[in-house]
């Protein structure tokens, strides 16, 4: 059996916008001339022409905040707390399993850019893909974001997963989830306008805050959602293992077994 793998993921790169300014990553790339002094630092004599092609080695300096690229969110990221009053667990304690189990796609590319998804739109669309959840699949969003990588506006397109739509999928025993977007919900450009005009604090990341009642993680920032089927699939995203952390970066992948 042939094996696919679609990749899921965006770049940790510079000059693209891919989150808030004060968020943005910061790449110094460090050639292979560059770092000959510092190589002969370590050999006393040591000159450029001792060397092959006169190079030593190239490597990256990097400045992320843990939210950069495609991640992983724990449960920690929301709240101090989940399941109505346990110890919300970090990326560290994300249980494997969770972060391997085959995937399921919504088609949200419809809704306008602010839009909160609701439950009924969730079962609506999982109708319209024929497909009943199973305990701890992974569901992804597809939104309008995902064509929006790139622009100058991404952060803040696509629409976002508002609390009872993230209720709808993790009463159903779904742990992980993701999106496109730059975040599980609605833009807070929208958000923003919402609350001015409501009073209504409860409205802000309101999907994110599901997690208090039922801990949950959930990508953000992923990629090419359009390459996939509704279902069919295996998504594999384990985060990077930081002590005690929010999200750890993770290389998001969907694997189709042909």
């Amino acid at each position: 059996m042939a094996r696919r793998i679609v990749d899921l993921s965006i770049f940790l790169e510079n000059d693209v916008v891919s989150d808030p300014p004060v968020f943005r990553p910061k790449i110094d790339y460090i050639d292979h001339k560059m770092s000959v002094p510092e190589l002969a630092g370590f050999f006393p004599g040591l000159s450029p022409g001792d060397l092959p092609d006169g190079e030593a080695w190239a490597i990256e300096r990097v400045e992320l905040i843990t939210h950069n690229g495609t991640h992983l969110d724990a449960p920690y990221h929301y709240a101090s707390t989940m399941n109505k009053g346990e110890r919300a667990i970090t990326i560290d304690e994300v249980p494997l399993d969770w972060c391997f189990q085959p995937g399921v796609k919504l088609d949200f590319t419809g809704f306008e850019d602010g839009y909160v998804v609701t439950a009924d739109d969730v079962g609506a669309e999982l109708a319209r893909i024929g497909h009943t959840l199973a305990p701890l699949e992974i569901v992804i969003v597809n939104t309008s974001a995902g064509k929006r990588y790139g622009y100058d506006d991404y952060v803040t397109a696509g629409c976002g997963m508002g609390y009872e739509a993230t209720m709808c999928l993790l009463e159903q025993g779904v742990r992980l989830t993701g999106t496109d977007g730059w975040s599980w919900d609605a833009p807070f450009v929208h958000t923003r306008g919402r609350y001015l005009e409501t009073g209504d604090a409860s409205l802000i990341w309101e999907g994110h805050k599901a997690g208090r009642d039922i801990g949950y993680c959930h990508l953000e920032k992923l990629h090419n959602l359009e390459a996939l089927p509704p279902t069919g699939f295996t998504i594999a995203c384990f985060p990077m293992k930081i002590r005690a952390a929010s999200a750890g970066w993770t290389r998001a992948v969907a694997i189709f077994e042909d």
